[in-house]
């Protein structure tokens, strides 16, 4: 299993360079949208498809490679499995690079149906780009198979969702942890097949000149993009209920609540992306509906007993509060505050409004910025600290996690306020009657480079700990 926790640090090395690369491209978007860089405005699409993209799968790998570390400790996940996963990774991000910097693809990281074939880029593009997808799906689609064959190897189907609690067995024993686990991969299962069947049909399409339905499309598009970010954000659960019982001394048990809430979520995550869907006619009126409720659904069973849970694990215990639990504690208040934001935009009265505006993506930046990445990269450090062991600034630790949350909810503020305010989005640049938008844009990048320089300095924190942590790997 020494080549699982090798891979991992590989892993941590792609988002360490990454990561702060696509900052900046959110940077720059946010600068031009306030009426600087004019020279550059050209790029903006292209840019805010690689950011799109790069981030969405940035952190989603990031994810599923702590989680595969993190099962290592109860299965055998395959090592030449992983190393296939990352591969595939690597290609699949060259791919997207040649298609987005030489050919200029800008359809947007849902290249919604049928803009990837009516845009300025050449033809060659939007091919290279559906190779992307594809090499990546499908590299990702092998990667969560062999997670849960680990996973198969130790428990039953109904041992791993925890359905023996139901009759009062405990054994076996079930960590929360690979509970989660088995709940984000099987929906990751059924999402990354339904990314198969819409690449599929692009190509079909591309060969044949037959067009598709456009609303066929987009619903497999959503089903597969939104509902793999959200498994993201719920793999990145899944380490705090490993990680925080160790800082705060206490043991975090499955339980008949545990268990209920999130074989719940299997089955409301499938369905809360049709409030994606609300502007298109076309779509019977009860999916709508059911959009709505389930987007309400979603929210109470995992958050609630998940932040719940995290509360009392916390409250009057003998906290060690390092960069570890500091991060996975505050990156649960990014999830729950973002998950407001999305609740709100999911009401069907308020999106009538907030629709294609900036509140958009302020919610989805709370709780992939403020939640997942704070959860992924506190247990990066948790990982390195493990092996390197190196004494502890707490003070200097607590000032690095200042910055990152000053520079986040800044630039969280600055999206709110816009789409409040009906501040479009996807403009990349704002009309006179809209000005205050770049204002409001201009708050957003400063913000923006303000946690830029907190993740740099977390860089500085955790690079003798991942060094230390290779040589020894």
């Amino acid at each position: 299993m020494r080549t699982v926790a090798t891979q991992t640090l590989y892993w941590m090395a792609i988002t360490f360079v990454l990561f702060p690369v696509l900052i900046v491209l959110g940077i720059y978007m946010r600068t031009v949208q306030s009426g600087g860089l004019p020279g550059l405005e050209p790029w903006f699409y292209a840019m805010m498809t690689l950011h799109g993209v790069g981030m969405a799968g940035v952190w989603y790998v990031a994810s599923m490679a702590c989680v595969a570390h993190m099962l290592q400790k109860y299965v055998a996940p395959s090592p030449a499995v992983g190393r296939l996963a990352l591969i595939g990774t690597v290609v699949g991000v060259i791919l997207l690079l040649v298609c987005i910097l030489a050919g200029r693809f800008a359809a947007g990281w849902y290249f919604l149906y049928p803009l990837p074939f009516k845009g300025e880029w050449p033809a060659w593009s939007t091919v290279v780009y559906l190779v992307s997808l594809t090499v990546l799906g499908a590299t990702w689609l092998v990667w969560t198979l062999d997670l849960l064959r680990a996973i198969a190897t130790r428990f039953t189907l109904g041992e791993a969702l925890g359905w023996h609690y139901f009759s009062g067995r405990s054994e076996p024993v079930l960590p929360p942890s690979v509970l989660i686990s088995t709940v984000s991969l099987i929906a990751s299962v059924a999402t990354l097949v339904a990314a198969v069947i819409t690449l599929a049909l692009f190509y079909l399409e591309l060969l044949t000149g037959a067009p598709n339905d456009a609303l066929l499309m987009k619903n497999l598009t959503f089903f597969f993009g939104h509902t793999l970010v959200n498994l993201s954000m719920y793999l990145g659960v899944a380490l705090v209920y490993e990680v925080l019982p160790e800082y705060a001394g206490r043991p975090w048990k499955t339980n008949k609540v545990v268990v209920v809430s999130w074989n719940a979520v299997l089955v409301i995550i499938l369905v809360a992306y049709f409030h994606h869907l609300y502007m298109d006619f076309a779509q019977p009126g009860l999916l709508q509906y059911v959009g709505q409720v389930a987007s309400y659904a979603s929210a109470i069973p995992a958050a609630v007993v998940t932040i719940f849970g995290a509360l009392l694990l916390v409250y009057r215990a003998r906290m060690h509060w390092n960069l570890t639990s500091m991060l996975m504690f505050l990156g649960l208040a990014g999830w729950a505050i973002g998950g407001v934001g999305a609740v709100i935009d999911s009401t069907i009265s308020a999106n009538l409004r907030l629709h294609n505006t900036l509140w958009v993506p302020a919610h989805f930046h709370t709780y992939m910025l403020g939640g997942l990445v704070l959860l992924v990269v506190g247990y990066f450090y948790h990982l390195c600290q493990q092996t390197a062991a190196i004494t502890e600034r707490l003070a200097w630790q607590r000032l690095l996690v200042t910055v990152l949350v000053v520079g986040a909810y800044g630039f969280f503020l600055a999206f709110y306020l816009s789409g409040a305010w009906s501040i479009p989005r996807r403009f990349a640049i704002y009309p006179a009657t809209l000005a205050y938008g770049s204002t409001l844009a201009r708050l957003g990048a400063a913000s923006a480079a303000i946690f830029l320089l907190g993740f740099l300095l977390y860089l500085a924190e955790i690079g003798r700990r991942w060094y230390r942590a290779v040589k020894a790997a």
